[in-house]
């Protein structure tokens, strides 16, 4: 049985948290970054494919159906699983580089 539990309105560091817990929980905790890399890529790759599909972008009709919601779950599940091995504090990370991007002028 599950030992998963994410509180309502959960901050970013409890996100990390959960995620950290479910690889172990789930067998996942050997992936390499590298592994842990590709599977993001290709979690881009079908979030892109998403995407087309709602803008109307000619796709392959005979192609899997795939829910965009769940797609980018997907890839927030692997970067912060990345970030995890990393040892990057997302929300700091986060943080500290808007107030670089508050500071540069956008054109």
């Amino acid at each position: 049985m599950s030992q998963l539990f994410l509180q309502p309105n959960p901050t970013l560091r409890d996100y990390q948290t959960y995620i950290a817990t479910m690889v172990k929980e789930r067998g996942f905790d050997h992936e390499s970054v590298a592994e842990l890399f590709v599977l993001f890529l290709e979690e881009c790759g079908e979030f892109a494919k998403a995407v087309r599909k709602t803008q109307q972008i000619k796709t392959d009709p005979l192609s899997d159906q795939y829910h965009i919601g769940h797609e980018a779950a997907d890839i927030f599940m692997y970067l912060l699983d990345i970030c995890n091995h990393f040892e990057i504090d997302l929300e700091r990370a986060f943080r500290e580089k808007e107030e670089i991007n508050k500071k540069r002028q956008w054109k």
